[in-house]
């Protein structure tokens, strides 16, 4: 099932359960609210009527003269509760029901006289929610034979439990319609949600099939914007990274080609006496010598590859910035004798001895050696090797007086088998790039304003 359905069927259920719970819990909680505001409303009525009554005078109250006296104080009842003004002795002073509905009553008031006044009264098929109330007639003498008059006011649990019917089915209408509306705006939330998810989808089946060109990135906020935005981005790395592979597997062949081609041509002319004596003597120096440099490729291609995907080749500790410049100066001068380069080396801190760094010292060293040879063979009469610290990070910047480097050669200086002039393997500065980055540092190229080319390796200071 698709996810935007599962997203839909979630929410559906989500809302009939909400529906359900709701009914369950607020219909007998609505029963019991209406029941007690019933009661209030009783009690209200009855205190109303009361108060009438106990304003009257004592004679008052006397069967005799009971009717008319009555009547006005009933007239304020609430013609849907049924009211019952009697004495202790059973005397009706009032009664709003009829006559046999009215001697109904009288034996249940007195079976309830004593029982919680909270109690639901049955009366036949009918249960009733009931209030009663005693008058206090003024001037009533308390060794005087008339008694307090008692006030029972009834309605019929019918009427409540019609009262519930209709305000529930009102909310459940009421809150049908809201989740019918909170499902359409789920509906399209979801859809805003997933549309953009779907069209992700399409975009990584392209990086899939190496469709790299093909990749969009797809507008949209949020976490999911980001994503889009790496996946993009990721098609681009996967793309150069797809070409550079490529690339160097063409570069590899062509590099091992040219050597072998050059062995098997002396072999096979010596081999069959065309290349004799001094010439014979003079092709297996050849062939020896375009071995090495086949043992040369190979072992750096080996040592490039282990670089950039082995861990455990590397022993990570605090590298002294002093001691790794002196190393490499000390090994790469006769080198820079051959060449008739002069070397400088420039300290732009006040206390070299405490600049550290963290990485494998002798791949760092190699790395170094790297970057020096290449600026020495390109050098005119001098290279300068400048150490700064800034914000925190160390910078190693290697400097030539030659020609600088070549625009187009910029942008793909570090990859593999990319040689400038006089270049050998094409694998020097792609395993200093290596070396580098695996030591948590950066390596740039530049030409500078003066001309000649500036290497910049930049590392967090220890």
């Amino acid at each position: 099932m698709k996810l935007i359905y599962k997203l839909h069927l979630s929410f559906g259920i989500l809302l009939v359960c909400v529906l359900v719970l709701t009914a369950t819990f607020v219909y007998p909680l609505l029963m019991d609210t209406l029941i007690n505001n019933q009661r209030e409303e009783l009690r209200s009525q009855g205190s109303a009527m009361m108060e009438l009554v106990n304003s009257l005078p004592v004679q008052d109250l006397t069967p005799s003269q009971s009717a008319a006296a009555i009547v006005q104080p009933a007239q304020e009842i609430n013609r849907s509760v049924d009211a019952l003004l009697i004495e202790p002795n059973r005397n009706i002073l009032f009664s709003t029901m009829t006559e046999a509905q009215t001697q109904t009553w009288l034996p249940l008031i007195e079976q309830h006289s004593s029982h919680n006044q909270q109690d639901l009264w049955e009366n036949g098929q009918e249960k009733y929610i009931v209030e009663t109330l005693t008058s206090n007639p003024q001037n009533l003498d308390p060794a005087s034979a008339v008694t307090p008059a008692t006030l029972v006011l009834s309605t019929p649990l019918s009427k409540v439990k019609s009262y519930q019917s209709e305000l529930f089915t009102r909310m459940m209408f009421i809150m049908v319609i809201g989740g019918i509306i909170a499902f359409g705006l789920s509906l399209f939330i979801t859809k805003r949600l997933v549309t953009p998810l779907e069209k992700l989808k399409l975009e990584l089946k392209k990086v899939e099939k190496r469709q790299f060109d093909e990749v969009q990135l797809i507008q949209t906020g949020g976490e999911i914007g980001e994503v889009a935005q790496s996946v993009h981005h990721l098609a681009g790395e996967l793309k150069q990274y797809h070409h550079a592979q490529r690339q160097f597997f063409q570069n590899a062949s062509h590099e091992l080609k040219t050597p072998l081609m050059t062995i098997q041509g002396y072999a096979e002319g010596i081999r069959d006496g065309i290349f004799t004596g001094d010439r014979a003597d003079n092709g297996l120096d050849v062939i020896s010598s375009e071995c090495e440099r086949l043992k040369g490729i190979v072992t750096e291609m080996i040592l490039l590859a282990k670089l950039e995907s082995e861990d455990g080749i590397f022993d990570q500790e605090e590298v002294s910035v002093e001691q790794l410049i002196d190393k490499t100066a000390d090994r790469i001068r006769p080198l820079a004798i051959n060449e008739r380069v002069d070397i400088k080396v420039k300290y732009e801190v006040d206390n070299p001895r405490k600049l550290h760094i963290h990485g494998d010292s002798e791949k760092l060293l190699q790395a170094v050696l790297n970057i020096m040879s290449n600026a020495i063979r390109h050098a005119s009469q001098a290279v300068d090797i400048e150490i700064s610290e800034q914000d925190g990070q160390v910078q190693i910047d290697v400097i030539d007086d030659g020609q600088g480097i070549p625009d187009q050669l910029l942008p793909q200086l570090f990859q593999r088998f990319i040689k400038g002039k006089n270049g050998e393997t094409g694998l020097g500065l792609a395993i200093s790039r290596a070396i580098v980055e695996r030591c948590e540092g950066t390596i740039s190229a530049h030409n500078g304003e003066q001309g000649g080319a500036i290497f910049r390796m930049s590392f967090p200071s220890k």
